[in-house]
This record gives structure tokens, sequence and C-alpha cells, in this order.
């Protein structure tokens, strides 16, 4: 790589990666006064000049002037412990102040001498470190710039392609990097095929010392909201609001939904004639069941309805200061109202945020004949 060469690629690398060349250029020659004490052993202090329009590199080594020479000193720390701190400028890069007037008559203590030193194979060297220093630049790049496309991405919906799986996670291909979702972050008993495409949700973005780590879920209630969004118009302009979404992932799901406009059914809306708009949404949870709930500022209403499937309930606030409510069903609603393991009276409770008992009818009776 001869000079013209070098400046043709560093200013391709500032143009296609959006780098400052001020960045580019120091790091060049920081990274060039380093490979000049590697290679041509120089103790003293070097500078390393570059045109920015030829690509001439020069090699300039300097010495400091003092009055004497700084040898370092000892320093006792607290506990008496005595160490040597070293000089602040190496001892080979200092020139007496008698001894640069010899060179420079009018020299002052703390100005430097400089002599160009430049090797003549030095182009060899220059060459080898600049090709390190621009693929280092470029990665550094390529990693800051994934990181500002990503970074508004957390909480958000994405589709992805599986790409790699093991013991652990699977990987998921988002384009200019990979996300990586936990296997105990998929639905419960769903398949993940290789090669396939898949809607995830990004959980958290952050900054690692190889680039961008992307954590992906598909059991994070959030997954379920996004699809919302994604799949019903009204909930993605707002005209639809989503109030609450609670979940028992691969079970069961309750979102409380409430209309800005009188005129639009939320419910309707959200499940779409004949369920065409809910199918979507279902398609893609592997079978978990989705309750579209309106919201409701009573909370008597608003427990009742999250208690679906369960029908004919009947709700007491028990104590309204600690969100405790009776939940009153007949025996023949009793198993829908619990839910499988329990998930719907702990779905529903969530949802309303008032702990739920429940009762059949037969032993509210009871109760009230003994």
């Amino acid at each position: 790589m001869n000079s013209k060469e070098l400046i043709k690629a560093l200013d391709t690398l500032v143009e296609e990666k959006n780098i400052s060349p001020d960045v580019v250029f120091e790091a060049l020659q920081l990274a060039l006064q380093t490979a000049y004490k590697k290679n041509f052993n120089s103790k003293t202090n070097v500078r390393v000049d570059i045109n920015r329009d030829t690509g001439e590199i020069k090699v300039y080594s300097y010495l400091v002037v003092v009055d004497e020479y700084d040898e370092g000193h000892d320093e006792e720390d607290e506990e008496g412990n005595v160490k040597h701190v070293e000089p602040s400028i190496n001892r080979d890069a200092q020139i007496l102040l008698e001894d640069a007037k010899k060179i420079v008559p009018d020299i002052k203590v703390g100005e430097t001498i400089e002599q160009e030193v430049t090797p003549a194979d030095f182009g060899r060297v220059a060459a080898g470190t600049a090709k390190q220093v621009v693929m280092q630049k470029i990665r550094e790049a390529e990693k800051a710039s994934i990181i500002e496309e990503f970074a508004d991405k957390q909480d958000e919906l994405m589709i992805g392609m599986v790409a790699l799986e093991d013991q652990n996670n699977y990987y998921i291909d988002l384009g200019r990097t990979r996300g990586i979702l936990p296997k105990k972050d998929i639905i419960p008993g769903e398949k993940i095929v290789m090669g396939s495409n898949i809607k995830v949700y990004v959980t958290k973005v952050d900054n690692g010392p190889k680039g961008p780590v992307i954590k992906l879920s598909r059991k994070n209630y959030g997954f379920v909201k996004r699809l919302f969004e994604h799949e019903i118009p009204e909930v993605a302009n707002g005209t639809i609001v989503l109030q609450m979404v609670v979940r028992e992932p691969g079970i069961r799901s309750k979102v409380a939904v409430y209309s800005t406009n009188d005129k639009i059914d939320p419910i309707g809306s959200c499940i779409g004639e004949r369920g065409s708009r809910i199918a979507g949404i279902l398609k893609e949870l592997n079978g978990e069941r989705i309750d579209v709930i309106p919201y409701n500022e009573d909370p008597v209403e608003f427990i009742k309805s999250a208690m679906t499937p369960a029908k004919d309930v009947i709700v007491s606030i028990t104590d309204a200061e600690k969100k405790e409510a009776l939940v009153i069903v007949n025996e023949d609603n009793l198993s829908l109202a619990i839910g499988k393991k329990g998930s719907n009276i702990k779905l529903a409770s969530r949802l309303t945020k008032y702990h739920l008992e429940i009762k059949t009818m037969e032993e509210i009776n009871k109760a009230g004949n003994s």
C-alpha cells in the first residue's frame, strides 16, 4: 500500500462508514507511534505526522527540555509502605537545558527538540499498521451503527429468521445482527423450525464487548400487546387502547380494551368479522387462548368481564381499600372461573388488580343456612 492507496483507503472508510476523518487519522497516528517504537526499539518520545492530501508519513523523535533529569521518586502510602513512582517522562526522552541550548540557544525548560527519524522502510510497517487500523475502525463503526439502529427497538416486535440453535438458545437473524431467543422464552409447547421466519419481542438491547446483545422473547406479555398493534389498525392508530395485558404463556391471555371513539366497538374491532382479526394473533400464539375484555372503571363490572369465560358471575367488593373482592359462580361455571391450573382466576386478579376469592352459589347458600 503506497501513500496514495493509504489515503484512498482511509477516505473510503470515512465515506462508507460515516466515521470522522479526525478519529481515523488520530487512531492511525497513535498506532504508527506504537509500531515505530516496537519495530525500531525506540525509547524516545515520537510523533507521527500524516499528510492528509498525499499520505506521506514522517516520524519525529523529540526530547523534552528539563533543568534536571526526572528519575522518579519514592512515595509513602497511608500504611507506611514505600513505592517508587516512575517519572512522567521517559529518562531517554529528556535533555538537560544546558545541552539543549547548544542546539537551540534560546530554548526553555518544557519545550522540545525534534528530529526526523523516519526509517527508510517505514512504509512497509505503515501499510500493515494502516490495514489493522482500518479494519478496527470498520468493526467499531459497524458496531456503533448496529447499536444505533437497534437502540429504539427495545419493547418492539420484529420479524427474523431462525438461523442457529444451541443447547439454551435460538439465534434469530434480524438483518445486520442476530438476536438471542432463550429457549425458556418461547411459548410452551411450540416448535421452532430452523430457517423459518418468526415474530419476536425485543426485551433488551445491550452494548456488549463484541457488539449489541439483543434479547428476545415470545413469552413476554408485551409480545401479545405488539401482536394486537400489528394485526389491528385501530389499536395501531390509537382509536382502541389496550388498557392492560396479562398473560399465562401457552395457556391464556387477557386483554382489557376501550375505544376513544364511541362509534367504534373495541371488542368487535379486535375480534373481527367471524374472528378474522384475532385469528392471526391466535395462530402466532400456538393455541394460547385470548380473552378480549371491555375495560370498565367500575371494579364490579370490570371483574365480571375479567372472569370470562365464566358466565353469570356475581361480584361483591369486600374491601375497597385493600382491593379485595368475592366472586360467586354457580357450580357449572366453577372450573371455567378457576381455569387450567388456576390460570383464569389468577389472570383476572392481575388484570383488575384485585385479590379475588371465589366461591360457588351452593357454598354461599350452605353458609347462610348454617
